[in-house]
């Protein structure tokens, strides 16, 4: 079972801490990449990578991106009632209650201090 959101994926997979570093992933390259190993001089390499401005760009857009976004909302939480009639009341309550059960369910299969973060809803989080 997968349950999505709309969220970047870059906030759950931690791609700021490894491309926020422009050697491991530099948004352009001046020059083609090297075609056989051993064979590059540092000169070259320093040619090939991107200038100050484009890795700056590069860097705030993956810092941007691994941000939480200000007007994040939980799924299955609303800040506003959009419904009073029965039905819909109800339909949202169920979804509501299996989206816990969801929640207690990873959080009792998650090791109590490992690093393991499953991605769910956060129901009853923040």
């Amino acid at each position: 079972m997968g349950i999505f959101t709309g969220q970047h994926s870059a906030v759950n997979c931690g791609q700021f801490d490894y491309s926020g570093w422009m050697p491991n992933n530099p948004i352009s390259l001046q020059l083609p990449p090297p075609s056989t190993k051993g064979k590059t001089s540092e000169a070259t390499m320093l040619n090939t990578f991107p200038d100050v401005n484009t890795t700056v760009q590069g860097m705030s857009t993956m810092w941007l991106l691994s941000k939480q976004s200000s007007d994040f909302v939980c799924l299955g939480l609303y800040s506003e009632e959009h419904f009073c009639e029965e039905v819909p009341c109800k339909l949202i309550s169920n979804f509501q209650g299996e989206l816990e059960i969801l929640s207690s369910d990873q959080n009792q299969k998650q090791e109590p201090g490992g690093p393991i973060h499953l991605h769910g809803p956060c129901f009853g989080g923040k």
